[in-house]
């Protein structure tokens, strides 16, 4: 049994509408609140959020039997707070125990009210949102935002569109530490899977993985000779290649054992660990295969064929030429935010560049905002078809053309309309920026799943955000006014 939100109050329990969130206050919670309550008092916004909240777990939702689960309003406030504060679900457990106004926005009384989160229900909970529900919030959340900015009857809207690269929990990747995450993976959960089901072969597993590890930092500490003398380079040449061949014989030698185990356990019937096993030996089996052709045999294995994790097997090696930032081990993610700094659509790049998501992103984004009639690019999203693909869907186009300008090009982009319509784009870093801080710096969830959930609640929480900030400022601005007529009156 779950409700949305629990229809029947507890006794001494504030309602939403009545929390005092300080307007005054700079810190990042008072604002997600600020936004969070905005959602929940307007009967409209709470109908549709609700409504879409609903999906998240379908027709179960409805059923009147069972162990009552946590509010799906609790599971959005938890969610939007996480990623707002860019915290991790250790800090999340202590804000909902301990933060107050928290609490009440949770729907908690006051302090004889001792109900508390454990860790793994906050981790359960919030995996329960889904990247489409809110993708659907956040359309909800910004039509919020443009009434509380009040858009002329008539404006078109204008967006900002550019990409970065939002980093996945890795290891910098060499051949080398990757299949011995693999080795150390299929050693430990194999040991204490012979433990459990009484099979005597893997008793020595931990000594086992030390030996690899020994050879593995021999590897790591060994160096390239710099020396002139071809003989002393070719002797260190030999040194490392013998140390290679040491570690990938000892892998080769447990990886066999290993594959004889499966064997064993597939007969006894224990499917799930033969499953959980198979992956790291793929994943060993090819590292294997890659070092001995790299270091040994001298091949350059081509790009397409390298893994940079076995734990977050979508990550990819980027480098796009920023100083001081050689290489990022992520996923690029594209977002187009309009002037008032709500981001309309947000799309992760798998595997793509930027001028290959041009035409998708203004689609995608005019199928939400149909009023979306501009949008200004940097230079990595031009191509001649996105130039000419984007002139049929926006009225006005600023997208930079890469390279030397011919006498048109120059023309149309040293143009009176062009270079002011081109000075608003560098907000948009500021807007990169302000995601990075609420959760897409380093993406701590596992998987794929978990990526596409992590980048779209951040989205989420970033527009409450900023819906809190502008109600911040507007009762700010209503406190001074009413201020400086009390000091009339009392003058």
């Amino acid at each position: 049994m779950r409700f949305v939100q629990h229809p029947q109050r507890h006794f001494g329990q504030v309602d939403i509408a009545e929390i005092k969130i300080d307007p005054r206050s700079r810190d990042d919670i008072p604002a997600l609140l600020k936004g969070l309550q905005h959602l929940y008092i307007d009967d409209d916004l709470r109908q549709n959020v609700f409504a879409i909240l609903e999906k998240t777990l379908g027709e179960d939702v409805s059923i009147d039997v069972g162990r009552p689960g946590m509010a799906l309003w609790k599971i959005f406030v938890l969610g939007t707070l996480k990623l707002g504060m860019n915290c991790d679900y250790d800090r999340l457990q202590e804000l909902a125990n301990q933060h107050s106004t928290l609490r009440q926005m949770l729907g908690h009384s006051d302090w004889t009210d001792t109900e508390t989160y454990a860790l793994q229900t906050r981790i359960d909970n919030v995996s329960k949102l889904t990247p489409a529900i809110l993708s659907e919030i956040n359309q909800v959340v910004v039509e919020a935002g443009h009434e509380l900015v009040k858009k002329k009857s008539g404006e078109t809207l204008k967006g900002r569109c550019d990409s970065f690269v939002v980093e996945t929990d890795v290891h910098y990747p060499t051949d080398s530490n990757l299949l011995w995450d693999a080795m150390r993976k299929l050693l430990t959960v194999l040991g204490r899977a012979c433990n459990e089901y009484e099979i005597p072969c893997w008793r020595q597993y931990r000594y086992n993985l030390k030996q690899l590890k020994k050879l593995l930092r021999k590897i790591q500490k060994q160096r390239q000779s710099n020396s002139k003398d071809e003989a002393k380079r070719a002797a260190k040449r030999r040194q490392i290649n013998a140390t290679y061949e040491d570690y990938l014989s000892k892998a080769r030698e447990f990886l066999s054992k290993v594959e004889a185990t499966v064997e064993t356990l597939t007969q006894q019937g224990h499917v799930v660990t033969v499953t959980a096993l198979q992956d790291y030996i793929r994943h060993a089996a090819r590292q294997i295969d890659q070092i001995e052709r790299r270091v040994l045999k001298g091949e350059v294995i081509p790009h397409k064929e390298k893994v940079f994790s076995i734990f977050e097997e979508h990550t990819e090696w980027i480098s796009k030429g920023k100083a001081g930032v050689p290489v990022e081990l992520g996923v690029r993610v594209c977002v187009l935010e309009d002037p008032n700094q709500f981001i309309l659509h947000h799309r992760i790049m798998w595997n793509e560049t930027d001028d290959k998501v041009a035409l998708t992103m203004v689609e995608a984004a005019q199928g939400l905002y149909p009023d979306l009639r501009q949008c200004s690019f940097d230079k990595g999203f031009y191509t001649p078809a996105n130039r000419d693909g984007l002139a049929i869907l926006l009225d006005q186009v600023i997208l930079p053309k890469k390279g030397r300008l011919s006498k048109q090009d120059k023309e149309r982009e040293y143009s009176d309309d062009f270079i002011p319509a081109r000075h608003p784009h560098s907000a948009v870093e500021s807007c990169i920026n302000n995601l990075e801080v609420h959760g897409l710096d380093r993406c701590l969830s596992y998987g794929r799943h978990g990526f596409e959930r992590h980048v779209a609640l951040s989205v989420v929480a970033c527009n409450l955000h900023r819906i809190g900030l502008i109600l911040q400022r507007q009762e700010r601005a209503r406190l001074e006014k009413e201020k400086r007529k009390r000091q009339r009156l009392a003058a």
